[in-house]
């Protein structure tokens, strides 16, 4: 029966991803940003303090890319990266203001949007689908590498 739910969650996912990148492409959200960029905002909006490396990690890039992707960012004030105050060699990454705001504001309009195609389903039908979902944000909580 795991089987079964693994392969649907398999199949679900990705094109749910999908189709949210391609809304979020739709409403302008990555004429200013990146895939790369935007996915940074997320990572360290959840992460505050994270390190570089655990970015890059993060990303699935090296550390000269994260630091490439960073800096971009940097420099349009969506991220304040500063040293480790411990570690001279370990950066600190945490989101500015302005990219909270950012990254706030794409995500509601995205929000707003789903909500919307939702709005076909009865409550039954959306109460199941929040069940799910709670149910598989704390499986996969519990797991390395899926903050």
């Amino acid at each position: 029966m795991s089987d079964n739910c693994a392969a649907r969650v398999m199949e679900a996912v990705p094109m749910i991803m999908r189709f949210i990148r391609a809304d979020m492409r739709a409403r302008g959200t990555y004429e200013e940003l990146s895939v790369p960029q935007f996915r940074t905002l997320a990572f360290l909006d959840r992460n505050p303090g994270a390190s570089l490396s655990e970015l890059a990690e993060h990303l699935g890039v090296t550390r000269a890319t994260a630091s490439a992707n960073t800096e971009r960012l940097v420099q349009r004030q969506f991220i304040d990266r500063c040293d480790h105050p411990e570690e001279r060699r370990r950066v600190v990454l945490k989101l500015t203001e302005t990219g909270k705001e950012h990254l706030q504001t794409n995500r509601a309009q995205t929000r707003k949007y789903i909500a919307n195609l939702l709005g076909s389903l009865t409550d039954d039908e959306i109460n199941q689908i929040e069940q799910g979902m709670t149910l598989l944000k704390q499986v996969f909580e519990q797991q390395p590498g899926t903050r």
